[in-house]
């Protein structure tokens, strides 16, 4: 079966560049990405290809070359699903506020809704893919809704997890480590397979394309993203008591990642892990767990979140002690809200939980960071409903340069590892700010020589 006409619901930080590389690579295949959000397709659709919403390094380049050749942003939801033989679904499925499992389990609504409009529009056999991160067995009640709408159409589901880090999509898109692909182990399953394996194979050999059950796709998923988050836990764990016994955890990691057996990736030490997948995938992998009475399993995995709200916490009152206590009406410079280098996202910032902290002292936050508008920063506070909007107004203010932002400023906090801040002149930011002039590098990318000679009162994490 060769596939011509995909469709993907959900233009967001997983469709849109994931679709925008499978039609760069497959220019035979029409590839129609579509949304409710009708400022997001417009975005998508910008002339100036620099303005799309999503800020990956290379994506502006490749939507320009496959946009309107056979790459295509819209809201005709009905259409692109009536078109389409292979449906990507690749909504939010962010963690439940309400109800059972709430705080923890994942909220499969906007999974149902996909699924339910689907079966309405559907006249014709699809193949339908998950791309969200979903729950172990969620295919089974796509399966459900898909199979007993009585039209006689015929669906196959396909787990088809994404393994993107934010800030490298493209790289990991155009060079990924495997794909994962899970289905039925029925013939119309395995046809459903190979045919999506057709599709990768264009720009990805076949060895690097696994193909398993649909539960074990599934889980990999979650499994994958625990996994990552569980070793930065691990050495900010660490970092703590090397602050206490006066050892150097950059020494500690640098030592343990030579060992071929644990390696050297994850093990920086920081603030704390964000985006939108670790606290969500480890919170689900929690609930999961708990539903089957594996108290221990449940027990283990959460503290890999309790340790990354600990590291949080630690920082921003490391902060208010270092200032004598005190950082009432005290400015604090922020460099960088998003949640890592090179991307926009900012879901689950180390700096939205540091900045609330020292809101609640009082402190005046001025932000700055090159992807991140101020009306973004302020909707990222207010989501935490830790006080009035307008409170927040008052309290935080965004900058178009580190210079502005730290002029005046008691300390600097550096919550985003943006390569730009390592070149900055640091003489000239002490110079404009309030002495003493301390630096809390949050993400451990300056070198403490350099601004220790300056003036600057250096804090890192675990030294």
């Amino acid at each position: 079966m060769k596939i011509t006409k995909i469709c993907c619901i959900g233009a967001g930080y997983v469709g849109g560049p994931t679709m925008a590389v499978i039609a760069q690579k497959c220019p035979d295949i029409k590839v129609t990405v579509v949304d409710l959000n009708e400022q997001r397709i417009k975005d998508w659709n910008d002339p100036n290809t620099d303005n799309i919403p999503i800020y990956e390094p290379g994506l502006s380049e490749i939507v320009a070359e496959a946009r309107g050749r056979n790459l295509f942003f819209s809201t005709e939801v009905d259409k692109a699903i009536d078109e389409a033989e292979m449906i990507f679904i690749s909504v939010n499925t962010p963690t439940k506020t309400y109800g059972k499992g709430k705080g923890m389990a994942a909220d499969l609504k906007y999974i149902e809704l996909c699924a339910r409009q689907i079966a309405r529009v559907a006249k014709q056999n699809k193949i339908v893919v998950e791309k969200s991160t979903l729950p172990v067995r969620t295919a089974e009640a796509i399966k459900s809704i898909l199979d007993n709408t009585g039209n006689g159409v015929q669906f196959q589901i396909l787990s088809n997890p994404e393994f993107l880090a934010e800030g490298t999509a493209v790289t990991d898109l155009l060079n990924p480590d495997r794909i994962l692909i899970g289905g039925d182990t029925t013939p119309e399953g395995e046809t459903a397979i190979n045919a999506l394996v057709d599709v990768y194979a264009n720009w990805v050999t076949k060895d690097r394309i696994l193909t398993t059950n649909v539960w074990s796709s599934e889980l990999s998923k979650l499994t994958a993203n625990a996994f990552l988050a569980q070793r930065i836990s691990s050495i900010n764990a660490m970092s703590e008591l090397c602050e206490k016994t006066g050892a150097d955890v950059s020494e500690v990691a640098r030592a343990i990642g030579m060992d071929s057996r644990i390696g050297p990736k994850f093990l920086k030490a920081s603030v704390g892990f964000g985006g939108s997948c670790f606290q969500k995938d480890i919170l689900n992998l929690v609930y999961i767990a708990k539903t089957y009475g594996l108290n221990e399993v449940a027990d283990y995995w959460e503290q890999v979140i309790i340790m990354n709200d600990h590291q949080k916490r630690r920082f921003s009152n490391k902060i208010v002690q270092t200032l004598y206590n005190t950082v009432a009406d005290k400015k604090i410079a922020f460099l960088g809200w998003a949640f890592k280098k090179d991307t926009n996202d900012t879901r689950e910032s180390a700096a939205i939980y540091v900045a609330d902290d020292l809101i609640n002292e009082q402190a005046k936050i001025a932000v700055y960071d090159p992807k991140v508008s101020k009306n973004k920063m302020l909707n990222d506070l207010d989501y935490l409903e830790t006080r009035p909007s307008a409170d927040n107004k008052d309290y935080l203010n965004a900058f178009d340069n580190a210079y502005e932002a730290c002029k005046g400023a008691h300390a600097v906090a550096i919550l985003t590892e943006w390569d730009e801040f390592t070149t900055y002149d640091w003489k000239k930011i002490y110079d404009s700010m309030h002495k003493p002039a301390f630096v809390f590098d949050g993400r451990n990318i300056l070198n403490p020589k350099e601004l220790e000679a300056i003036g600057f009162v250096y804090n890192r994490i675990g030294s």
